[in-house]
């Protein structure tokens, strides 16, 4: 069967793919929303200092960057089933080593390595999965997988409930979810596109920066957003007197919204538009970053807190369908990659940044600095629409 007859027979039932894909990224992301607290707790007991463990948190998304270039590049000489699934199983060996050397200095370069294996298959599973949406419902299917994603986030801490932090237990949860990834895609291979039409030489990161560049800065605001969100609240309600537990629980909130409201998301951008409904998730998030400091302490930040989650993520619900509604094939491998590597930036950018705004004008750079960055978003939006 040629790579076209293959794309017709996905276009016609693309469910089965579709599902094995979810099943794939859901264990991948708690594998991952698993890795991070868990090192942490860890470092915490060995007296490493905040910036220590800050700095070695930080190697996971170098290793996203540094990798994203390459991935066009493995896909293409390597096959993407292989890549994906040599990834998964080098993942797995990583984490491995993370939990039998509990070495802080050794974690560095494992860290660095277990970024730059898991990006690849992050990347081609989320390539996989915009090729396989059928387009009239590529808006409910998007939201359905970034929903997954970060149920998938906020189960692994969870998960460390269970099992606890100390020895082995945790780290096979780990481990076993990335095999799990693993016979998730052998399952289903078969059925997913290929990605070798005859552009494919000219496919890589480099190029496609130039021609989606309105799409990657929005990536890099709902990055620098959730990674700012999550880093900094605790400093923030701190400011207003704010106890630990209400912090923690807005926190909880704010994820349960990202994870509530991509499914209506998407089909907002059915109707409407991907490029009118990134406008709007941009704006109402901005306008979110004007009420919180008037309603902080008071019961409309639950709200408030809660719709931020949706719309600040929903800037990337919104990019992915766009990615999809205007690349395919290697090219669409390209912008995934693009994503990811603008995705690990936002992450590593957007704390210190809006931290130094914090102590130049106090608390309120927080909002004041996320909501400028959602504002520099629309009005890019709106100056595009309007050519």
């Amino acid at each position: 069967m040629t790579n076209d007859e293959l794309q017709i027979q996905l276009n016609a039932q693309p469910w089965p793919a579709l599902a094995g894909i979810i099943a794939t990224v859901s264990v991948f992301a708690i594998a991952q929303g698993l890795s991070y607290p868990l090192l942490s707790f860890i470092l915490q007991r060995q007296g490493m200092s905040p910036g220590t463990i800050g700095l070695s948190a930080a190697m996971t998304p170098l290793g996203f960057i540094l990798s994203a270039p390459l991935i066009p590049w493995l896909s293409r000489r390597f096959g993407a089933g292989r890549t994906a699934l040599s990834c998964a199983g080098l993942a797995a060996l990583l984490l491995a080593l993370i939990g039998w050397q509990q070495n802080a200095l050794l974690w560095f370069p494992l860290r660095f390595l277990l970024g730059f294996a898991v990006n690849p298959l992050y990347v081609i599973s989320e390539t996989w999965m915009i090729a396989l949406t059928p387009p009239a419902k590529r808006g409910r299917i998007m939201g359905v997988y970034t929903s997954v994603i970060s149920a998938g986030f906020a189960l692994g801490p969870l998960t460390l409930t269970v099992v606890g932090t100390h020895g082995w237990p945790p780290f096979l949860v780990g481990i076993t979810a990335f095999v799990l990834c693993g016979l998730c895609l052998l399952r289903v291979l078969p059925k997913l596109p290929k990605f070798d039409n005859g552009h494919a030489q000219q496919a890589s990161v480099r190029r496609f920066v130039p021609r989606a560049s309105l799409l990657l800065f929005a990536v890099f605001t709902a990055a620098a957003f959730e990674q700012v969100t999550l880093a900094l609240m605790s400093t923030y309600g701190q400011g207003y007197g704010s106890p630990e537990a209400r912090i923690s629980t807005l926190l909880a909130v704010f994820v349960a919204g990202n994870v509530a409201l991509q499914v209506p998301l998407g089909m907002l951008a059915e109707r409407q538009g991907s490029k009118r409904a990134l406008m709007l998730c941009a704006l109402t998030t901005a306008l979110g970053c004007l009420l919180l400091p008037l309603s902080f302490n008071s019961v409309f930040a639950w709200p408030i807190v809660f719709v931020w989650g949706a719309t600040s993520f929903g800037i990337y619900t919104m990019a992915l369908i766009e990615l999809g509604e205007r690349f395919s094939g290697s090219m669409l491998m390209a912008g995934n990659a693009a994503f990811a590597m603008v995705w690990g930036v936002g992450g590593i950018a957007g704390p210190p940044v809006t931290g130094a705004v914090m102590e130049l004008v106090g608390i309120q750079g927080f909002a004041l600095t996320l909501g400028l960055l959602c504002l520099a978003l629309a009005a890019a939006q709106g100056i595009q629409g309007r050519r």
